[in-house]
């Protein structure tokens, strides 16, 4: 790349950092800003359930309140019908009816009403007849006996508003005898609704279902009976149903409101639940003011640190410029090379990297500039490489050579050998490193097969009769220091020499990796080992295991030979391949006198006297104690 296109891309950092700065703030301010319009509509929802609950208790209320009154409307009714209007019995239903409204708060006044609207029971001398009244013509015209309630009026005994259930009762030919009227006082209602708390601009309301307000906290006086059946709540379709949230604007008050209505089942009324949405949004619009007063600073000191960076950017240009000048002969040889060459800085990041990167890691040298120049490397041998460039920066070293594994984008992770040298400036300080290094993976590849091969052996994956030996003089060792038990199985396929005759070498090998398999599967813990002793015996080296547990795997691999059910005719007790086992164990701490070579005499004993005994069985060499002679204490 020419330095015109490097100089081309450079112009255009600066701007970049700067829209970035801009996008960053832009974003922090929409992210807030939609924090704070979700916490206000949560705000708005929590309210809407506060109302809601309201609406329903007070629904209820009303509910019972008119069921009080309708019971004691009931029973008059019945008596009325029953004993006529005669002058006694009215007598006695009035002092009954007096009773009754003294004993209930909520009752307002009860009354009865002969056919032609007159009173003929009432606390007080009233001069005019309720003929005209809703209620009067409703029961008039109506043969129909259920309880009505009617739109709120102003009662005849005191002025005071208030709400009506009547019911009809006949004479006895049937004709329409009168009613019994009930009144609850719109005054006792709003008193109730003061219990409960919902904001110092909410309020409280009972409706009829024509829009007339029964009851109302607070000012009651002032709203009671005014209608607004031509507010939404009554026109609108979409809000005929029993109840749900309606966020409005107060035709009484004008204030800005949330509510919840609910609409009784059984009577023609509606309860209305309210609160001043500008006094319910008041905590959280602090909230929010100070809030975003905090993001606003945030913004400002980002933007104040994206100019500075934006500077900084600038001042780097000319400096980097400069640099390359300096450069340019570099990068002209070693752009030309099949090895990958870097310069590193003393802020261990990558100032320069050559086109064959590309081959060698993976990515391309515009990726990796500016990046750590460690960050690639295997975490188990970063250590090691960061200790050289330490040793470096400190002066200590002037070059090294060293191997690792570096991480590549395609092919997962590749040996790299680097020769590094400190490079100077003209005044002789130091000011980076510079590396040249190849890719030496197959190289690597090929000398862990070679050491795979000189411990593995190659028919069965199993460890091999050297490794065998290396780990049994490590595992002897290290029970002699931990004063633990070590035990030993031999395993010896049965007449194998019979079965390579009947079915051929190829097949024999296939019998030996079966067996080598079943071994293996009894590997349980880190410290086992499985090998190929020789031939078509096998060595199992349990570390840390004493003779019982020895036994048991040993008869486990037994059982698991046989069951692999590889037929061998020739094996004339069983018409199956089978194995014979020698076991042994001891504790190296407790045994001065013995060694390593102890431990295999005395399995291989054992092995021998499974053979003798007839095969496919095991035997631990304290049970052939009297053949060891050399072995004692195994």
């Amino acid at each position: 790349m020419s330095i015109a296109v490097h100089r081309a891309g450079w112009s255009r950092l600066p701007l970049r950092a700067a829209a970035f700065v801009v996008l960053t703030c832009t974003a922090i301010l929409g992210i807030s800003a939609w924090r704070e319009w979700s916490a206000r509509e949560a705000v708005l929802r929590g309210a809407e359930t506060e109302m809601a609950n309201v609406a329903r208790s007070l629904t209820q209320h009303a509910e019972d309140s008119l069921d009080l009154l309708d019971s004691g409307v009931v029973g008059v009714v019945a008596r009325l019908e029953m004993d006529g209007t005669e002058p006694a019995t009215i007598a006695k239903l009035r002092n009954l009816l007096e009773a009754r409204r003294k004993a209930m708060e909520r009752v307002h006044s009860l009354a009865i009403v002969d056919d032609q609207g007159n009173w003929l029971t009432s606390p007080g001398t009233i001069a005019s007849t309720l003929s005209d009244d809703d209620f009067f013509r409703h029961h008039q015209l109506s043969s129909k006996r259920e309880a009505y309630v009617g739109r709120p009026v102003q009662s005849q005994l005191d002025g005071e508003w208030v709400v009506t259930l009547s019911r009809r009762f006949n004479k006895l030919d049937g004709s329409f005898g009168g009613a019994v009227l009930a009144t609850i006082s719109s005054r006792y209602l709003a008193h109730f609704y003061e219990q409960f708390e919902i904001g110092r601009n909410s309020s409280v309301a009972l409706v009829h279902s024509d829009g007339m307000i029964i009851a109302r906290n607070p000012s009651n006086d002032k709203f009671v009976g005014r209608s607004v059946a031509d507010a939404p709540l009554f026109r609108d379709p979409s809000l005929q149903r029993a109840g749900g949230a309606y966020h409005f604007k107060s035709p009484l008050d004008g204030a800005e409101r949330v509510s919840f209505f609910k609409r009784s089942i059984r009577y023609p009324l509606m309860l209305l639940a309210t609160v001043d949405k500008t006094e319910l949004l008041a905590p959280w619009r602090a909230a929010a003011i100070s809030r975003m007063l905090y993001v606003l600073a945030l913004v400002i000191l980002i933007a104040v640190i994206g100019a500075v960076l934006v500077r900084q950017l600038q001042r780097g240009q000319r400096m980097a410029a400069a640099l390359i000048e300096k450069e340019a002969h570099f990068r002209l040889l070693a752009e030309g090379s099949s090895d990958m060459v870097t310069r590193i800085g003393f802020d261990e990041r990558l100032r320069y990297v050559s086109p064959s990167s590309f081959g060698l890691v993976g990515w391309r040298a515009n990726q990796l500039i500016g990046t750590p120049a460690l960050a690639g490397i295997n975490p188990d041998d970063r250590p090691h490489v960061q200790a050289i460039i330490d040793a470096m920066k400190r002066g200590d070293m002037e070059e090294a050579r060293l191997t690792y594994r570096n991480a590549h984008r395609q092919n997962g992770e590749v040996w790299l050998e680097s020769t590094m040298r400190v490079t100077r400036k003209d005044n002789g300080d130091a000011d980076g490193v510079v590396a040249i290094s190849r890719d030496i993976s197959e190289q690597k590849k090929l000398e862990t097969r070679l050491e795979t091969l000189a411990i593995e052996d190659s028919l069965t994956g199993l460890a091999n009769r050297r490794r065998f030996d290396e780990r049994l003089k490590e595992e002897w060792a290290r029970a002699y220091r931990d004063r633990s038990s070590l035990s030993l199985l031999m395993v010896d396929v049965d007449h194998f020499k019979a079965y390579n005759d009947e079915y051929g070498h190829p097949a024999g090998d296939a019998c030996l990796r079966v067996v080598a398999k079943v071994i293996a599967a009894e590997m349980q813990r880190a410290g086992d080992l499985a090998a190929r002793y020789g031939g078509e015996e096998f060595a199992m080296l349990l570390p840390n295991t004493d003779a019982a547990g020895c036994a048991r795997i040993g008869d486990r691999i037994r059982r698991a030979i046989r069951e692999a059910g590889l037929v061998h005719t020739s094996n004339h007790a069983t018409g199956f391949v089978t194995a014979s086992l020698g076991g042994a164990a001891c504790r190296p701490a407790l045994e001065r006198t013995a060694g390593v070579g102890s431990l295999v005499e005395a399995a291989d004993q054992a092995l021998y006297a499974a053979k003798e005994a007839g095969r496919n069985r095991l035997m631990m060499s304290g049970e052939v104690t009297s053949l060891l002679p050399k072995a004692s204490g195994l």
